[in-house]
Order: C-alpha cells, then structure tokens, then sequence
C-alpha cells in the first residue's frame, strides 16, 4: 500500500513532465506516420547550378519522364485538334417525308399536274439535301471551317461545321428557292408544313468526351530510356535542361519504388530521429527562452498543435498532388504564435516547422528559402492585426513576397520569363486569401484553448463593458483610480516597447476586487465616516489585503482571460499594507507579526505586471501630495520605485534597470503634467 502510495505521490510530482514527454512522442508519431515513405534520392540539385557531387551514374534503368509543361502542352495539341461529334436522327428526315406526301395529297384539284410535280420535287430535293448535310437547332462555338464527324447509325462521315443549316433560317432558304424556280406564288400552300421542320443534327457531347478522354489516356508520359551505369552528370558540370530532366526522373523513379519490410522500418527510423530532433531543439528553447509557456502544458499543447496542423495541411496538399503546394498558408503558424506569445517564439517555431516538412517536399531548397522569407516578413510587418486594415495591407505584402522570391528563383532556373510557370503565381494568390482566416481562427483558439489576442483586449478594454460599468456605479473611486492608471501605465509601456493594450487591459480590472468592499478604501469615502475605524489595523489590512482575491473570484465568474488575472493577482506582490502595519507597531510597540500585513504574492513576472505595479503604487499614493512641486514629484516617484526593488519586487519580472529609469521618467512628466498649476490671473 505504501508503494502505491510513493508511486502516486512520484507521478504527482512528475506530472507536468510526463505530459511533456507524451506531447512530444505523440506529435513524432503523427508527423512520421503520416509522412510518405518512398526512398528519398539523396542529392539536392537546382537547374542551371553547379553539380557539386562526385560524378553520377544511373544506378538502375530508368524512364526519362517528361515535365509538366511537356505533358500540358501535348493535352491541349489533343484538345485543339479534336473532331467533335455530330448524331444525325434518320427518325426526323422519314417523318418530314411523310407529312411532305401527306400534304400534297391534299392540294386542290385544280392546280396543274406539272406545277404539282415541279413543287413537289423542289421541297423534296431542297429538305432532302438539306437534311442529309445536317440541320441543327442553333450554332455553337466552332469555326466555320471546323471538322466534324455526323454519325449516320453505324457509319460516320466527315463535314465541315459551317455547312450545317441552321432551322430557324431554312424557311427563308426555302422561299429563296421557290423564287429560283417561279414557284413563290405556292409558297403559302407549304406554309404550316414548313414551319414544323425539326433539326436531325445535334452535338453528341458525351461520345466527343469519350473519345477525347481515350486520346488523353494514351498520352506517354515518359520519353526515353537510361541505362544502368550510364553516365548522368560530372563534377562541377552545369544542371541543364537535359540533365535536370534525368535527375528529376531518377529522383521520381526512386519515390515511386517499392520498398521492403526492412527498408520501410529504416526510412521510419530515420524520419522519426530527424522529426525527434527538430522538436526537441523546440522544446529547448522554449525551455531556456520562454519558461512561463514551458510550464504552462496548455500553451505547449497549442504549439504543438499547430505544427501538427501545419504539417498535416501540407501532408494532405502533397497527397493530392504536389503542385499545389504552395496554396498551404504556412505563414499563419508564425502569425498566430506572434498574436499569442511573442514574435521570437513565432519565427523559431516556423522555422522548425519548415526543417520537418523539407524532408518531404520537392524542391526542398526553394520551398524552405520562400517560406523563410515571406515568414520572416510576415512576423516584421504585422502589428496590431485587430485592425482588418492592417491584415489586408500585410496579406498583400506576404503575396508580393511570395512572388518576388519565386520570380527569382525561375529566373536562375529558367534564364527567361516565358518559361515561368503562372499556375504557382495563381496558388500565392490563392495562398494569401488563406491567409486571411487567421481572425476566425485566432477567434476559435481563444475559445478552445482560454488564450487571449489583441482583438479580445480591445473589446476588453471597453470602459462601457458590464464589470467595468458595474465598477464604475459600486466603487466610482476605485474606477476613476483605475482609468488613471491605465493611463500611466499605456505611457510606460509604450516608452519601453511592451504590450501597452496588455497592461491598458490589465490595469482596468487589477482592482475590481473593491467591489465586495468599496467603502473600506479611501478612494470611495465620500462622508468623514471612516468604517476602519471600528476595526483592528490587524482586521482592516486583512479587508485591504482580500480585495486581491475577491478581485480573482470575479474575473473568475466573469471569464475574463489568465493573462488579465494574472495582473490582479501580482499588482501588490509582496508588498505591505504599510499604514496599518505601522499603526499596529504603535498600538503593540512594536510587537507584530509582519505576515499578517503582507500580500501573498506571487510577483510580477513579466514587463507588463511589473508596469502596472509601479504605476498602481505611484497613483495611488499620488493622492497625498499636498503641494506637488516638480521636485517633490521627482522624489516621490523615485521613493516609490525605489522601495519596490528593494524589496525585490522585480525579481521574477524580465524588466531591466534601464527600463525601470525609463518608466520613471514617464511617470514623473505625467504626474507634472496632471499637478501642473496654472498661473492665477488678476482680478
């Protein structure tokens, strides 16, 4: 029993490290599993570069296959040329013969027996002609001169397209042969027959289809052969066209092999040891780095997560066909990072992102020098991505960098711009539309993952939201107090390049614990009536001291995001509730327990948390300057400060000395500013 015990107490202890390590071996597992398993050729090689390997030689017979653009271009030779398909309906021409009888069976009497037998044969010869050429009910989009194939039943004949007559013109094509003939006067006797006439010619789409798709599948797609140890490519010799088309056979000819039982298991390994590697140097430096995410297995996972759904994209993309590689929107990897964590953390994170899918996509080289760039703009160009504007202008400036770097690249490939393929400028387009889902997303995290974004301070940050509406009515001091800081502490933030929205947000809400209690803090005393007064100093720092945690259950019920509450819960440190220690000290000379005066803590831990404590402590004893002097002021703000680092209320914050110096200024000029006195005027 005791065993089990110590086991559970080791896993406790271990828990956080043991997710860790599960997080890791399941985000390998997924990428190698899902990666393709065919043997990789082992050269790197770019047209019209330098071969800078020994000199090859085929190691196997193999087809030289041919490109793409060769492929295409054979496809649409077969499209143009194609002869479209006609079906002619014999049915239309036998009835049409049949009421053309019928009706002139029914002519009067009276008209002569030679004009009955010279009309009769002109609509007989003048339909039968017609009808044997072809009458369809209305033109498509063909060339006059255009080949044609009439299925005639089993038989098929050859005409051209422009021949055909059109129905609804044959009426006029008709009375145009009566007048040749004399015998317009009759025209009205065939009137009602005539306007009858049906097409017997119509556009067999889908035989045309079949034969096209026939003549398409026959298209070879390989040209020639290689033979075992013929000789590829010297040392130092330049990639041509021919030679680039013989390695890029080769390295095909290789992906497409089967491989053994054995060779499988080796290619895992080996995929499985470099996917290892490349997240483990992650882990590393977010170990050494950015410690408060390592500890945070939440954040971790959402790394993770997105590496994974990265890869996975690209997996997918390249499971289709890899021409379409370049549509994954990569990019919005170090763009949600950089929303979340830091820019830093965003770009090493793409970077390593990229090292893993290089095992797997053609053109390793160019796919990771593209992604990089466009990477590295995308993390130096974003800021405030709250504003659609700006995420517009910076999808637009990732696209062009797409295409800058491409068209470079194919100019060294290609030597000529005739030669680029515009379907990959099409995907960058494609690439960047994607791009701009990363709103929803970022929308869709928040939610899944209790993460917080610019977009949500904003709307945090709205003094008409119903807790700080509610503050604003229960401890209006409090809120006027709030605001103030705020200010200072967007200013400070500013002045040291910190998250200024973060700390404007966070210094909002740090005292909304005040709520429970408003009236035991000066700030909403608005009668001489003072409730600390029927207390202990013990009983009154212990209500002082509690509207942190208060403040912590509401942000709690409210919802609001860790990285709000992070500011409540740090704004005081481990500071002292000065006022009532010292009164204790004088009512027990001296004999008090400290402890009981003391906030709990934790420390500020970050820029942000140590700003809003500066600036909290500043405002707020800011209230007992009788007649500020700049002076004064100065040496106010400088005792303030000055207590909190000796106190080592700094100590876990990443903030240096110079940029505590620089929030020291900012809060002495906006102090002068908000004590400025004017000059008084004469009466």
């Amino acid at each position: 029993m005791k065993n089990i015990k110590d086991l559970a107490n080791q896993f406790y202890k271990y828990q956080g490290f043991l997710y860790k390590l599960f997080l890791f071996a399941i985000c390998t597992f997924s990428i190698v599993y899902f990666f393709p398993k065919g043997v990789q050729f082992k050269y790197n090689f770019t047209k019209n570069q330098v071969w800078q390997y020994e000199d090859y030689y085929a190691p196997f017979n193999f087809a030289l296959y041919k490109s793409d653009e060769q492929i295409e271009k054979e496809k649409k030779n077969i499209k143009e040329e194609h002869i479209p398909y006609f079906k002619v309906d014999f049915l239309i021409w036998n009835n049409f013969q049949e009421q053309l009888d019928k009706s002139f069976s029914n002519l009067p009497d009276s008209l002569p027996r030679n004009t009955i037998e010279a009309l009769y044969k002109t609509t007989s010869t003048f339909f039968e002609d017609a009808y044997q050429i072809g009458v369809v009910e209305n033109k498509i989009n063909y060339e006059e001169t255009q080949l044609v194939f009439l299925k005639k039943g089993n038989l098929i004949s050859e005409g051209l397209y422009g021949d055909f007559y059109i129905r609804k013109n044959l009426r006029n094509l008709f009375i145009k042969e009566l007048q040749d003939k004399n015998l317009q006067q009759y025209e009205d006797l065939l009137f009602e027959h005539i306007d009858k006439i049906q097409a017997n010619t119509s556009y067999d789409k889908a035989f045309t289809e079949q034969e096209l798709n026939k003549k398409l599948s026959q298209i070879s797609y390989t040209e020639g052969l290689v033979k075992e140890g013929e000789k590829i490519i010297s040392s130092g010799e330049l990639v041509d066209a021919r030679i680039h088309k013989k390695l890029s056979s080769l390295a095909e000819e290789f992906k497409r092999k089967n491989i053994s039982k054995d060779q499988y298991i080796y290619v895992s390994l080996g995929y499985s040891l470099l996917v290892a590697l490349a997240l483990f140097i992650l882990f590393l430096f977010i170990k050494l780095y950015r410690p408060h995410i390592y500890e945070n297995n939440n954040k971790l996972t959402f790394i993770f997560f997105n590496i994974l759904l990265v890869v996975g994209l690209s997996i997918l993309t390249l499971e289709i066909s890899s021409d379409y590689i370049y549509i994954v929107p990569i990019c919005i990897l170090p763009l949600t990072l950089k929303v979340f964590f830091d820019a830093r953390l965003g770009l090493f994170t793409h970077v390593i992102t990229l090292l893993i899918l290089g095992l797997i996509v053609p053109n390793s080289y160019e796919f990771m020098f593209l992604h990089i760039i466009a990477g590295i703009v995308s993390i130096l160009i974003i800021s405030e991505l709250y504003k659609r504007a700006n995420l517009f202008i910076a999808v637009g400036r990732i696209t062009l960098t797409y295409l800058f770097t491409y068209l470079a690249f194919n100019l060294i490939q290609e030597t000529s711009l005739q030669q680029i393929s515009y379907e990959n400028l099409i995907y960058f387009g494609i690439n960047g539309i994607g791009l701009l889902f990363i709103q929803p997303l970022i929308y869709g995290y928040e939610k899944a993952f209790g993460l917080i974004s610019d977009l949500s301070l904003l709307e945090l940050s709205d003094t008409n939201s119903k807790l700080l509406k509610k503050l604003s009515e229960v401890a209006p001091g409090t809120f006027h107090h709030s605001l103030n800081v705020a200010n200072l502490a967007e200013a400070s933030a500013n002045e040291i390049k910190a998250n200024s929205l973060l700390v404007r947000v966070g210094a909002l809400y740090h005292d909304i614990g005040k709520m429970k209690n408003p009236y035991y803090f000066t700030e909403n005393q608005n009668t001489n009536v003072n409730p600390h007064d029927e207390n202990s100093p013990k009983e009154s720092a212990e209500i002082i001291i509690k509207h942190r945690l208060h403040g912590i259950e509401i942000a709690k019920k409210q919802n609001l995001p860790d990285r709000i509450i992070d500011f409540i819960r740090t704004h005081h440190g481990t500071t002292t509730v000065y006022f009532f220690y010292k009164k204790a000290q004088e009512e027990n000379e001296g004999h008090v327990n400290k402890t009981d005066f003391q906030y709990p803590g934790p420390l500020p831990f970050s820029k942000e948390t140590a700003i809003l404590m500066m600036c909290d402590a500043v405002e707020a004893a800011s209230k007992s300057l009788k007649e500020p002097t700049a002076k004064i002021i100065d040496q106010f703000v400088e005792k303030i400060i000055d207590k909190q680092i000796e106190e080592k209320q700094f100590l876990n914050a990443d903030i240096t000395f110079k940029e505590i110096e620089s929030i020291k200024k900012v809060l002495k000029s906006k102090l002068k500013n908000i004590y400025h006195l004017r000059i008084e005027y004469p009466e």
